[in-house]
């Protein structure tokens, strides 16, 4: 799951199908489920979210410096004091070894905290760039500025990385990606509803203001915003919606540098990849050709001076968060307060934390594991994914729909399934990336050439599957379909997601939906087209795969329905495969469940039977406040439904929640039978 946003475990993981006797004390019942969380003055046959959870949600407000507030901002929340803690105990200390874990945090941390420092720079860290840009002279130039600003970390244009090759998947491949943008959405530019329109104003002023702060002319600046509205409007438009972006197999174009030049020879690639220090590949994978050549063709019909501003709006909008504050306070005004709806910007420490989460995760990762992860939790963690993976197995074998013939693939994938718990095995060596206690600019610098270069050397090079994509202390979970394999780091075992002191039941319907959840990632409308070793490759039958797709449809269908604020609706095609997982996930987790002594037992708790309580520790998982323009935006640019239908959602579709709170045909927690969907 994606933050993509979604996570689940504990620190100290017990026995998590074991129901301990801790769990039986009335002191501890609530740290499961707490009963004020509940709104009883709502049916849950009407609203299952506001029944099980409405009274979390009018006892915790939204604080100012967040755009939404729930578990997994506060388990982020808990998680950034752990990290203050022993960064503040680093930094203290100047006398570490040159080139230890501890001197690179603390020195990183140390300037980046120098407010003093950065107040008196002002915007003078990119000055160098700004007069390089003032200085090219004509196209060959603007492509060596472009390289160089790529190799430092700058984005503009587009994208140029290195990750597994998604129909070789055991060698690393260079990648095309379109990119250039500074709106979040590529419909922001292209849509003329009243909100799209409104942005595309705000975003004007926005990059006005931050010229005006590099001592450029206010009539000047007006003028730069609108060159750069238009050549990224140029992009926009030839661009993939995030929707189409959805679909691997079209976004898969292998081509050879001389085909490259085919279809976008408006570009001089071999003094691209020449100064991008890589002019040896054959090969490259472009994800949107329509882009690439669209973009090809911008870089002649676009005036140099013109391309001049667009590069210097790429520095400016890169830095603004390392510079002084006015640069900071115009960036968060514009991104956090307008976009988001954040009352207040985060303080720095924690800012700075995530900077050096960013530059140098596994590094501080290191640390984090020994003072808040015993190594004996990743075993007891690896059996509980076991058992949930049991599950999934029992499931498809189960399936009414598919054939013998694609159930016996689909089993082979999931026993393939590859599983990372807590931290890395073998961690990234940071041993050529140099921090010093001088300047923070300089040592995001450092650290953004450094990361590009451990990135582009891997071309051709085979898959590590030993390299993890988050940190340990990351607050999240994912499935890698290239790799077939599930993460979950350090910092996302903990409640609500597993707790030691709870009973099964609200384990289950938590971090079991959520394991479940990663699982069915697997077999989602994109996962499902990648095989066991994480090729791109058809292994279904044509009629399996048209009845999955069918009931895929009807689950686009129900999302597509749902209201979340004002005019705004759930993308269902966008969100489904997030919702595919949250069915699966719920289903595969009620299904081990079953096999706990206390589903067996059926004794109540509170109130409520094993059932319900598997349902209740569903719902406090996403309890959720977000402000209206968090709504906004997460509907046109997250894959993630928001928190009420992601709750709501499949119960609709589940004939065990059905039974446990007697919905009946009619009841808005019930889809009507035709509409009910089961795929995994």
């Amino acid at each position: 799951m994606s933050r993509k946003t979604v996570s689940i475990f504990t620190l100290i993981l017990f026995s998590v199908f074991t129901f301990t006797a801790i769990a039986q004390e009335t002191s501890t019942k609530k740290v499961g489920f707490d009963l004020k969380n509940i709104d009883r003055s709502v049916s849950p046959t009407q609203n299952f979210y506001q029944f099980a959870i409405g009274g979390w949600l009018k006892n915790n407000p939204i604080p100012d410096d967040q755009t939404r507030w729930g578990a997994f901002t506060i388990l982020a929340e808990e998680n950034n004091r752990q990290l203050k803690k022993i960064i503040d105990d680093v930094s203290k200390n100047r006398n570490w070894p040159k080139g230890s874990a501890e001197q690179k945090i603390g020195d990183f941390y140390a300037t980046g905290m120098d407010s003093a420092r950065i107040e008196r720079d002002g915007y003078r860290p990119i000055l160098p760039d700004l007069k390089a840009i003032d200085a090219l002279q004509n196209k060959k130039d603007l492509i060596k500025q472009l390289a160089e600003m790529h190799l430092s970390g700058t984005g503009a244009l587009f994208n140029f990385f290195v990750r597994d090759d998604a129909k070789k998947s055991s060698v690393m491949a260079p990648y095309l990606f379109q990119g250039g943008l500074g709106l979040p959405d590529v419909e922001y530019y292209t849509k003329d509803d009243n909100r799209s329109k409104e942005i595309r104003e705000k975003y004007l002023q926005h990059v006005a203001n931050l010229f005006k702060l590099t001592d450029v002319d206010a009539a000047i600046a007006s003028n730069y915003a609108q060159t750069i509205l238009n050549i990224e409007t140029q992009l926009a438009k030839a661009s993939n919606t995030r929707l189409e972006n959805r679909d691997p197999e079209k976004n898969y174009n292998k081509m050879t540098i001389n085909n490259l030049k085919q279809i976008a020879g408006g570009f001089d690639w071999n003094l691209y990849f020449e100064n991008m220090g890589v002019d040896g590949i054959n090969l490259v994978i472009v994800s949107q050709p329509k882009f690439i050549t669209a973009m090809s063709e911008m870089i002649n019909q676009v005036p140099l001076n013109d391309w001049k501003i667009y590069l210097k709006w790429n520095v400016i909008r890169d830095a603004a968060g390392a510079l002084s504050s006015p640069f900071v306070n115009e960036r968060f005004d514009f991104t956090q307060r307008y976009l988001a709806g954040a009352k207040a910007m985060p303080p720095r420490w924690k800012r700075i934390i995530g900077a050096v989460n960013g530059t140098m995760g596994e590094l501080l990762g290191q640390i984090y594991v020994k003072e808040y992860f015993p190594p004996e939790a990743k075993a007891r963690a690896q059996k509980i994914v076991s058992n949930i993976l049991v599950a999934m197995g029992e499931s498809i074998k189960g399936l009414e729909w598919m054939s013998e013939a694609t159930k016996e693939q689909a089993l082979i994938k999931l026993s393939k399934f590859g599983v990372k718990i807590g931290y890395p095995d073998k961690w990234k060596d940071y041993s050529a990336l140099d921090i010093e206690r001088d300047t923070y600019y300089k040592n995001l610098e450092r650290a953004g050439k450094w990361a590009r270069k451990v990135n582009l050397d891997k071309i051709g090079k085979p898959v590590d599957k030993l390299d993890w994509n988050m940190t340990p202390q990351t607050v999240n979970a994912n499935y890698s379909p290239t790799k077939n394999e599930i993460t979950f780091p350090a910092a996302i075992l903990q409640p609500l997601f597993f707790n030691q002191y709870a009973d099964d039941a609200i384990n289950y319907g938590a971090m079991g939906a959520v394991i479940g959840h990663e699982i069915s990632h697997g077999f989602d409308d994109q996962g499902r087209k990648y095989d066991a070793v994480g090729n791109i490759k058809d292994w279904w039958t044509k009629e399996d795969a048209d009845k999955f797709k069918a009931r895929a449809q009807k689950l686009i269908n129900e999302y597509n329905n749902f209201v979340v604020i004002d005019t705004f609706k759930v993308n269902g095609a966008l969100t489904i495969g997030e919702n595919i997982g949250d069915l699966g996930g719920l289903t595969i987790s009620f299904e081990a469940f079953k096999n706990t002594d206390q589903f067996k037992k059926g004794e109540m708790i509170d109130g409520f039977t094993p059932v319900q309580r598997f349902f209740l520790g569903w719902a406090q998982v996403w309890a959720t406040n977000s402000r209206p323009e968090a709504l906004k935006l997460q509907v046109k640019t997250d894959v993630h439904s928001p928190s009420l239908q992601r709750v709501n959602g499949p119960l609709m579709n589940l004939p065990e929640f059905f039974k446990a709170f007697d919905v009946k045909p009619g009841d808005p927690m019930r889809s009507p039978d035709d509409k009910i969907v089961k795929i995994w």
